[in-house]
């Protein structure tokens, strides 16, 4: 039997915030000193065999749709493989989710990225429900009687998936969707109906009726969505499974055929007369869950960000474990000047994270850094042997 050498041992068991010396400083500078220790302990979890096996169970297994039960009876449900589920736990119980809306106090925000952006690196897909669950607080809370109720699910720190009531859960994940296949991006083109029962107005309740093109995590237990309203394209909260038990009038159409993210289950879904409520002014919908939207979009930023940071360590770990014409990888002059021009883009990239909150009521320099750490991560898999980036 052939014994493989002149190879890197894997890159295990050891701390990703403990290692990262730049992002330690960023949390300590912008106020988030008082989460170090979760941090840590996060990134020595994150670096553990144990935790990178669930990464690549997750995508190796990706989500299976169900759209009825063994009788015929629609049930419009997406089974995950159990490391997906440990992910979620872990982040959950960390509170990636929902530490700024639990910790009020200075530096939340920034430890809240700093965590996921450690996090994140062990696997990028289970971030989705997550950071929609986050993002979805500051717009709830244009309807205060919603808020109030489910705030108290949004925040906990337990893990409780499956479609039930929402009395009978332990904890609630939130989820958008809005755009459609006529209009895409152009969320003002859609043709979502929205039917109210009784006054109707904010806080009235309604009948959704339409489809949307993509729609992610949609086992989330509750849903912001765009629909049109007699008064104009307004905001609505959806919940999967309403207060009797009965399931909501969401029809799952099939899972999305995507070239990464596997691990998470985006789908395309109908709403035939689905229950929902008002949330903000009618005709304002897009206002209303903007805050949603740049919340996720500072977290594309962090993603984006940590997906470059652990392509570094790995780059670095390969290369120091490596020889090639009679010398390590990592002496060789080329192989010094790509390691060097990964990990100055890296940190570039990385620089926005921590503070990004700062950006949340600044929605063009959300947009910009998002587009500079998706550029960056798209050169990086392009690079040349001589560690310049093509033209794209």
């Amino acid at each position: 039997m052939t014994t493989a050498t002149n190879q890197p041992p894997p890159l295990v068991d050891y701390n990703l915030f403990a290692a990262d010396l730049p992002l330690r400083e960023a949390l300590e500078r912008e106020g988030g000193s008082w989460a170090q220790d979760m941090v840590s302990e996060l990134g020595r979890l994150a670096g553990t065999e144990e935790a990178i096996a669930w990464g690549f169970q997750a995508n190796s297994n990706p989500p299976q749709l169900h759209t009825h039960d063994r009788f015929g009876n629609r049930i419009d449900e997406v089974e995950f493989h159990p490391a997906w589920h440990r992910l979620m736990e872990v982040a959950i119980s960390h509170g990636l989710h929902a530490l700024p809306w639990r910790e009020t106090r200075p530096g939340a925000h920034a430890a809240r990225a700093a965590a996921f952006y450690v996090w994140s690196q062990v696997e990028g897909g289970h971030g989705c429900p997550v950071s929609m669950t986050y993002a979805a607080l500051p717009a709830l809370r244009n309807q205060p009687e919603l808020a109030a109720r489910w705030e108290p699910l949004m925040t906990s720190i337990d893990y409780d998936p499956g479609l039930r009531p929402p009395a009978t859960k332990r904890g609630a994940l939130f989820g958008m969707a809005m755009t459609e296949k006529q209009g895409g991006s152009d969320v003002r083109a859609n043709t979502t109906r929205a039917t109210p029962v009784g006054a109707g107005g904010p806080g009235g309740e309604h009948l959704l009726t339409g489809h949307k093109w993509f729609c992610s995590a949609p086992m989330c237990d509750a849903f912001l969505v765009l629909a049109q309203a007699p008064g104009g394209l307004s905001c609505f909260l959806l919940p999967r499974v309403l207060d009797d038990g009965t399931r909501n009038q969401f029809h799952i159409q099939r899972l999305k055929d995507k070239l990464g993210n596997r691990s998470n289950a985006s789908s395309e879904i109908e709403l035939d007369g689905a229950w929902a409520v008002m949330i903000g002014e009618e005709g304002r919908g897009v206002r209303t869950i903007i805050e949603m939207v740049n919340h996720t979009r500072l977290d594309c930023v962090i993603g984006s960000a940590s997906l470059m940071r652990q392509a570094v360590a790995q780059a670095t770990h390969h290369t120091a474990h490596r020889s090639a014409f009679g010398r390590l990888l990592s002496e060789q002059p080329l192989m010094v000047n790509v390691l060097a021009d990964i990990a100055v883009n890296t940190g570039r990239a990385s620089v926005p994270s921590p503070w990004s909150p700062r950006l949340s009521n600044a929605t063009a320099a959300t947009a910009m850094s998002k587009s500079r750490s998706c550029r960056a991560s798209i050169a990086r898999r392009r690079s040349t042997p001589s560690g310049k980036a093509l033209a794209t």
